[in-house]
């Protein structure tokens, strides 16, 4: 299960199918520097993303 507080780049590497949804929320920066160290929910503010909305979809994601 995927949490607001796991990093980004974290998240990419432990369930690559997560990439689709971040791609699809206009955060296409998964190898950044930032990705590095922001964590899902910083990422998502920096972004103007509800995180409530992204968490839900990469959870949905890695079910499949």
């Amino acid at each position: 299960m995927i949490t607001k507080d796991m990093s980004i780049i974290d998240i990419v590497n432990q369930y690559p199918e997560t990439a689709e949804v971040f791609f699809k929320y206009g955060m296409h920066c998964l190898g950044c520097m930032a990705a590095r160290f922001e964590n899902l929910e910083q990422g998502a503010l920096a972004h103007g993303i509800d995180v409530d909305a992204i968490l839900k979809d990469l959870n949905e994601a890695i079910k499949k």
